[in-house]
């Protein structure tokens, strides 16, 4: 099983390097696993309190049991990968069944900054993207997705995004094998991340 790490800032255009991925790949050969399912599980707090946490830092991540995830795929066996609502802060009673697959990305903003999980990625990307096209891209989705207005998004990257990107997730690009500059609309370096995973799969054939 070949594990591949996908890092970046928020809005750097992660999931369309992964989606690509997967669409150059033999059907069903591809699982994701998405850092933002680990969130740790906070329902016992209130509401009110949720929604002013940090979850752009490492420790809002459960990162032992992802690993322990990733370890039992590796094994030949099936997991049940959490759910989170954004709108709540919480998980989701509900599970998503994941099957060992050839290949498994994990994806998220800090997958390259946990030292457990990095040790345990084949291959290592971070996808990069200008700030300014990333905060364009947050305000869309999360006015969209996540009922924020424009102010909340905008008051957010402030106080948390930005700074977190700093201390956290920049200094993680160190760890990369691989940079995908301008994010997802970058096709030449998509396109030998693809060609190097394929022949990642054919040597282990």
């Amino acid at each position: 099983m070949l594990i591949i790490g996908i890092a970046g800032g928020t809005g750097s255009g992660k999931s369309t390097v992964v989606r690509r991925i997967i669409e150059s790949l033999p059907p069903d050969s591809v699982a994701v696993m998405p850092q933002d399912c680990y969130y740790k599980d906070n329902h016992h707090i209130p509401l009110e309190v949720r929604l002013q946490m940090n979850y752009d830092e490492p420790d809002s991540i459960e990162w032992s049991l992802l690993c322990r995830h990733l370890n039992e795929l590796k094994e030949g066996k099936c997991v049940e990968m959490p759910t989170y609502d954004f709108l709540t802060c919480a998980r989701m009673p509900q599970t998503v069944t994941v099957k060992p697959h050839r290949v498994v990305v994990v994806e998220g903003i800090l997958v390259l900054s946990d030292p457990q999980l990095r040790d345990m990625l084949d291959v290592k990307v971070f996808v990069d993207a200008d700030a300014d096209d990333r905060l364009i891209r947050v305000i869309s989705r999360d006015c969209i997705e996540r009922g924020r207005t424009p102010k909340m998004v905008i008051d957010r990257y402030v106080e948390t995004l930005k700074p977190m990107h700093e201390l956290y997730i920049e200094p993680a690009k160190k760890y990369a094998d691989l940079i995908v500059p301008q994010g997802g609309h970058n096709t030449v370096a998509i396109q030998l991340l693809t060609d190097y995973i394929r022949s990642l799969i054919n040597k282990d054939k």
